[in-house]
């Protein structure tokens, strides 16, 4: 996918000589393939992981600009993402607008809420760390770039 990505656009040639980072929404099979399905429609622009996971993981917080591969479960790439904005907000400064652009469930703040307080939950089971209002989430937004989205 990224060769076919590359082949097509015009970024500079390092950009294209190594792929992006690939990774799967979610910590279980259906919810993972649900959230892909729901990029290549349209539907999910936006993803919520918190930042204390990035913390435990050492891993870089995205920036807009931030290329990435979307893949299934199986680890099957279903289409490139770009970053186009990043905001660190505590979990209850989520709005109806942040969960509409999630696009998961029936798009509502309290579904939202609830399906990621449970994931929350089960991110940080044996850290010492629980879920919490003013906990922080890297709210990062996002434009499906290939292949595109209708």
């Amino acid at each position: 996918m990224w060769a076919d990505y590359a082949a097509g656009h015009p970024e500079p040639a390092a950009l294209a000589a190594a792929p992006p980072p690939a990774w799967h929404f979610c910590d279980n099979e259906a919810d993972a393939d649900t959230c892909a399905r729901l990029v290549l429609a349209g539907v999910k622009r936006a993803t919520s992981p918190s930042l204390w996971s990035f913390e435990s993981s050492g891993g870089a917080l995205p920036v807009p600009g931030d290329l990435n591969i979307v893949t299934d479960w199986g680890g099957r790439a279903v289409c490139v993402i770009r970053t186009v904005g990043v905001r660190i907000l505590r979990f209850d400064e989520i709005t109806d607008a942040h969960a509409e652009a999630e696009g998961e469930g029936d798009g509502s703040l309290r579904w939202w809420r609830e399906a990621h307080w449970n994931y929350y939950r089960r991110e940080r089971e044996g850290t010492g760390q629980e879920p919490r209002p003013d906990m922080p989430v890297v709210f990062q937004e996002f434009e499906c770039v290939f292949p595109a989205a209708p």
